[in-house]
Parts: C-alpha cells; structure tokens; sequence
C-alpha cells in the first residue's frame, strides 16, 4: 500500500489549526499528515491534540521531522533527539526525521566524515531505545547528498533503525537517475517526498533560506507530474513493491501558493496513475 500525506511544512506561513488540517486532508482522502517538528512542539500546549485524537479522525502521523544536531555538545544532541523521540511517541509516529549534517559529502575532511558518523550511530542507538526509526533525508549539502555517499553513510552506521527518506527530486538534483538510486536504496527506503521544478536551473529555489522565508521566491515550483524530473517510473516501482505487500509513506511537500489546491490535484493525479500503471486484479466470476 501506498499511503500519501500532506505537510504541515507546507503550511507553515498559514494561519490554520491542525483540527482544520486534518479535516481537509480526510475530506480530500489523504492518509495522513506530516509533522514538521516546530509544529509538533508547539501543539504541546493542545494536550487533547496526541496520536489517539488523529487516529479518531481517521488520519495517522507516519513522521516526525526534525534536525537533529551533528556537532557541538553530544549531551545536548541527546537530549535534543529524546525531545523528538518524544513527540514522535506522542502521535504515535514512528519514524523521526533528520538530516545529515550540515556539509555536502565534498566539503568534508575524512576526520569531519568521520565524527558526524560517530555521532549519527549515537543518535540512531537513542532513537531505537525509544522503540522508534531515524530517517535521513536525501539532501544536497548533506553527507546523503549523492547515492554513492548515502551508502557509505548506511554502511559505517549499520543500524536496522536507520532508514533513509528519499527525497526523489533532490536525488535528481544530484545528478543520480532516481528509479536506479531507489533501487539501490531499496533495503533502507522506509519514506518519501515528493515534490517537483520546472527546470533543473531553478533548485536553488528549495534552498533552505529562500523556501522557510515568507518573502523567498516560489518561481519554478510545478506540480508534481508536471515538472522535469519524471516521476512516473518512481509511480511504477513503488506500485510493484506495493503488489509484493510493501507499504510506502509518501509525503507531498509543497511550497508554493495555492496549497490546498495543488496537494488536492497532486493527490488525485498520483493516485490516477497508479491506477493505470498497477490495476488492481479482476475477479473472476465463481471465486472471491
């Protein structure tokens, strides 16, 4: 099963309460909602908010997302990944979200490598004490920047709660072809984002100082199925993992205007596809 979510990201400059959130998204057939990690801390304040509430509207948090610190003090990256092991427990998620680090796998020294590696193995053990998963996003200026790097990354850690989040346009990004980097990642995959551009020129767009800023440009953001990375073989592997049992969290990012138009049609044209690309058997008439 592929299950699809929306982002709280996605509305991060709007002025709109979880409870309206999870109404549209169940009246426009989501699965469920990501949460980005500033919500969730802020939604501590709503106790009647939690796990059992959004299960009760239909709903599931799959993800947490965070950015778990790779330097400075370990105690305080400890204390900094329980909080959103925390959170993560609170709405039933189980998969936290981070990235890896703050440096392209090109800008580091093998001693950098090496010690944000350390430090990535200590925040998985304390993530699988807590019962839960880590993800690491596919990133540009990250050690998951290339596919090359990201196993060499899942390889020095070897942890079964580490996973990756495979972020198919920043895959892209980095000059990979996606469908044979998600083959290749397939044993680790456990999420994905996707979200798409018009042209290749235009990723600066997803810089983390421009898309967070409210005055940041949106130019080049496209829907999903109408941007030039192709996410149709993406739409098709996933469909084959699908019909051998394989479920797959999916989360729609977006940052452009019009939210709750374009994740509704991106939603509906996704699952169109699917449809054609994997139908569903016929019965046969004398046999259930």
């Amino acid at each position: 099963m592929i299950r699809f979510h929306l982002c709280t990201i996605s509305f991060r400059h709007h002025l709109v309460s979880l409870p309206e959130l999870a109404d549209w998204a169940k009246r426009n057939d989501f699965d469920g909602i990501e949460l980005w990690a500033v919500h969730a801390r802020h939604l501590d304040r709503q106790p009647a908010l939690d796990g059992h509430w959004i299960e009760r509207q239909g709903l599931r948090i799959p993800m947490v997302s965070d950015y778990l610190p790779l330097d400075g003090s370990e105690a305080e990256a400890l204390r900094k990944t329980r909080e959103a092991c925390r959170l993560a427990k609170r709405w039933h998620a189980n998969k936290v979200r981070t990235f890896a680090g703050p440096l392209g796998s090109d800008e580091v020294s093998p001693s950098q490598r090496q010690a944000m590696t350390r430090r990535l193995k200590t925040l998985t053990r304390c993530v699988a004490d807590e019962g839960l998963s880590l993800m690491l996003e596919t990133h540009p200026g990250t050690l998951a920047d290339t596919v090359g790097s990201t196993l060499e990354l899942l390889s020095d850690i070897d942890h079964p709660a580490l996973g990756i989040n495979f972020d198919v346009l920043h895959v892209w990004e980095s000059g990979a072809n996606p469908l044979v980097a998600l083959k290749q990642l397939e044993p680790w995959v456990h999420h994905c984002h996707f979200k798409n551009i018009q042209q290749h020129s235009q990723l600066g767009v997803f810089a983390p100082a421009n898309v967070y800023s409210p005055a940041g440009t949106r130019e080049g953001m496209v829907p999903v199925l109408e941007g030039a990375c192709d996410y149709r073989p993406i739409l098709a592997e996933l469909g084959a993992w699908q019909s051998e049992g394989i479920a797959m969290d999916v989360s729609l990012e977006w940052f452009g205007a019009d939210s709750y138009r374009v994740l509704n049609s991106d939603l509906r044209q996704l699952r169109k596809v699917l449809a054609e690309q994997c139908p569903q058997p016929q019965a046969v008439a004398g046999f259930h």
